[in-house]
């Protein structure tokens, strides 16, 4: 065995009159000698002891002189640690000034001065860290002077933190500091690599407030901007929705990147990489039109009609949703599918495949009926408002809670319970109604009981829906805060926002859903209850169900409800006659209020001029009266003036398939239809109007009413909703409504039979 050798402390110069220094060895039962002058003891000639020395500065000749004949040097703090921590002084081959970075193992990359990479090194050793060569999982920091490169982007996959330089010198300054640490993560995130260090962004595509608001978030996180074509610029950042060709040719250096690229930097507060989100250049040939052009020239006017027919039912192809496959067809009738033929469906059960009922069996028959039309409905909103609910929790709010997320959680519990409240609890009961109702529809039968599913689940309606919708306003006051306050959750929110399932709507918006839910409910089982024979069973238990549904909703708070859109709806009714009773309603606003002209025989006659009164769940109908009928006096000899409109219809948004947007020709301007499907109707009908006046802006008005269109069916994708037409193929004109004799003609020919019947009733009450 190997002779203990006994450790000698040599406190050198300043040390030595360090009171603190001194008390510490006594702490700590280590013997020491003091010197100022090392060369006596620091020839290591000496093998008796095991000395070492205690200098306060690792710059002077004293450190030079030991360090060269590889004595054991270190510093006070490291001293005062141990005794501290009541050990023994810490062993180095190197000199350890200070614990500054004890157990901390760096790894470098992006430096191409090899005198400050030196530099550091010696620092980090002097505090007691380790430097790798190669990345590996042991290393706990990524000191970086380059966002580029291997070991960066190894260090963003694995979330290890990457600082700069700075990290280190100013750990160094507080090298004296025996209670700190550099690994302190309040510390080191002021060093962090921003995302866009030595980055040049360009932006395409954007609108200018969108530009501006990514320029400005490029330079907080250490980034620059260019103009697009800029020679110096590194990355072009696309919005690829808007942008189908790209002005110039990209060069090997240039990165051309989606702005999911962009957003997704920020939210992990690293740089992405960039082979995930590169733009591609859009080579597909175009979306071919789903109208083709009918011919106008042809004699057969059945013939017209059985076009436009086969025409509307394309164009409401892609938002028939059903929980039963469509029937199979030959393939010369797959370009004529109507509505008609999605109603021929087999309800043989899957079990039972062998049996084969013909299409003219009762069962689909009764499937045809306006019932069951209206039961299919309420299957189909439940179905689209279960996969938004899913979006919510799957895109956002799973997402935010998941553990190890790079840069650290998003935002703290307390927001998320904020934001998020009950919604799992409503999911998971409209998912269990969604299933029966499907059942139910799959085996359909006239005297199966709608209203049984929703008393079924009353009681779990009430428990689930108050919390959330009272609390509404503070979750998105909060989704604001945050989104202001917290870069990350903004760029969450962007990403997000931009996947095909969220329809580019916003967190807020898809949030408002379970708010209008329930009174979406208790309006289709209503409707369902007016297709419901008084023999039915199901009537009174639909009865009952809607009486379930106002009692949940009578325990939210009647203060978050809007109430000026509500004050509106009288009135609507004051100024259209007939108006229906049931358009006054608690949970119903006023959105929109179009003049238009109608330009078909739907919903009334060519010419007439028609008010359309857009609410958040149905559209109203209205025609201005006709003057003529104003002059005579009412039988009634009311003092109040007639009305100046005529209700025509009140129509649910759920019934409107498409939203058509009639390109402007010569032939018809200003223009625009509804592809409209009532439950009692086997075909689809279209209502073609023109906007009349010029305060109308046809494209803001289309988008409002598709938003509120998608609201009610439970639809992220709004927008898909409308779809650009050539008005010839719909056979639809405005050629003859600026025509003043035109206008004169139709108003004698609409008002002859309506004066007749006046000029009728005033001899009658004369006599």
């Amino acid at each position: 065995m190997l002779p203990k050798v006994e450790t000698r402390v040599v406190l050198v110069g300043e040390a030595a009159r360090n009171g603190a220094l001194v008390k510490a060895l006594q702490d700590i039962n280590t013997p020491y000698i003091v010197t100022d002058n090392v060369q006596e003891l620091g020839d290591g000639e000496n093998t008796d002891f095991e000395t070492v020395f205690v200098l306060t500065d690792f710059d002077s000749s004293d450190y030079n002189y030991l360090y060269k004949r590889e004595n054991r040097i270190i510093g006070p703090p490291v001293v005062l640690h141990c005794a501290a921590k009541r050990e023994a002084l810490h062993f180095s081959c190197r000199p350890l000034y200070s614990t500054t970075m004890l157990n901390l193992s760096l790894c470098f990359t992006g430096f191409r001065n090899k005198e400050e990479m030196k530099n550091l090194v010696n620092l980090v050793h002097h505090m007691g860290g380790t430097i790798r060569k190669d990345f590996s999982t042991k290393v706990t920091h990524l000191v970086a002077c380059s966002t580029h490169g291997e070991k960066y982007r190894l260090a963003v996959c694995m979330g290890t933190p990457i600082l700069t330089p700075s990290w280190i010198h100013k750990a160094w300054e507080r090298r004296d500091d025996v209670y700190f640490h550099a690994g302190e993560e309040e510390f080191r995130t002021q060093f962090k690599v921003p995302p866009f260090q030595d980055c040049s962004l360009s932006f395409l595509g954007f609108s200018e407030d969108e530009k501006t608001n990514m320029e400005e978030r490029t330079l907080k996180h250490g980034g620059s901007y260019l103009e697009v074509g800029d020679e110096n610029c590194t990355h072009v950042v696309v919005e690829e929705n808007s942008v189908k060709e790209l002005p110039f040719s990209p060069s090997k250096k240039l990165f051309v990147v989606k702005q999911e690229w962009f957003w997704g930097s920020i939210q992990m507060d690293a740089r992405a990489g960039e082979s995930m989100y590169l733009y591609e250049k859009n080579d597909s040939p175009a979306m071919k039109k789903a109208v083709s052009l009918l011919s106008l020239t042809t004699p057969n006017s059945n013939r017209k009609r059985r076009r436009l027919r086969d025409t509307l039912a394309q164009l409401t192809k892609e938002t028939e949703i059903s929980p039963f496959p469509p029937p199979r067809k030959r393939p010369s009738a797959e370009h004529s599918l109507s509505m008609g033929s999605l109603l021929d469906i087999s309800n043989t059960p899957e079990t039972c495949k062998s049996s084969k009922p013909s299409k003219s069996s009762t069962p689909v028959l009764s499937k045809q009926s306006a019932r069951w039309q209206v039961s299919k409905e309420l299957y189909q909103t439940e179905s689209n408002y279960v996969d938004i609910l899913n979006t919510i929790l799957q895109i956002f709010k799973l997402p935010l809670e998941k553990e190890g997320q790079v840069g650290g959680p998003i935002l703290a519990q307390e927001e998320m319970k904020t934001i998020f409240g009950s919604i799992p609890d409503i999911y998971e009961v409209h998912t269990r109604i969604k299933s029966d109702l499907e059942e139910l529809l799959t085996a359909w039968h006239e005297d199966r009981s709608v209203g049984d599913i929703i008393l079924k689940y009353s009681k779990e309606l009430v428990k689930a829906y108050p919390p959330f919708v009272n609390f509404f306003e503070m979750s998105k006051e909060t989704i604001v805060r945050c989104e202001k306050q917290k870069p990350r959750f903004h760029a969450f929110l962007k990403i997000n926002q931009a996947k095909p399932e969220c329809g580019r709507q916003t967190l807020v918006e898809l949030l408002i859903r379970p708010v209008q839910r329930l009174p979406s409910v208790a309006l289709l089982l209503n409707d369902i209850k007016k297709h419901t024979s008084d023999d039915n069973p199901d009537k009174m238990r639909l009865e009952k169900a809607i009486e379930s549904l106002k009692e949940v909703m009578t325990h939210i708070n009647e203060d978050k409800r809007k109430t000026e859109g509500q004050k509106q709806i009288f009135d609507v009714v004051y100024e259209v006659d007939g108006c229906p009773a049931n358009l006054l309603s608690s949970h119903r606003s006023l959105v929109y209020r179009v003049e238009t002209i109608a330009l078909g025989d739907q919903p009334c006659d060519r010419g007439e001029h028609v008010t359309l009164f857009l609410f958040n769940d149905c559209l109203e109908i209205a025609r201005k009266r006709h003057k003529v009928i104003n002059t005579f006096k009412s039988p009634l000899g009311q003092t109040r003036p007639p009305p100046p409109l005529k209700h025509i219809a009140l129509m649910p948004l759920s019934q409107i398939r498409r939203v058509l947007d009639l390109q402007d020709t010569e032939e018809c301007v200003n223009a625009f239809a509804l592809v409209v499907h009532p439950p009692t109707e086997h075909e689809n009908l279209l209502f073609s109007f023109q906007l009349a006046g010029e305060e109308t802006i046809k494209s803001t008005w289309l988008r409002t009413l598709c938003r509120h269109i998608a609201n009610t069916i439970c639809r992220a994708d709004a927008e898909d909703m409308i779809q650009c037409t050539d008005p010839d193929s719909l056979q639809v004109s405005t050629k003859d409504m600026d025509s003043t004799l035109s206008k004169a003609s139709r108003a004698i020919k609409k008002t002859s039979k309506k004066v007749k019947a006046e000029e009728s009733l005033f001899h009658v009450t004369c006599c």
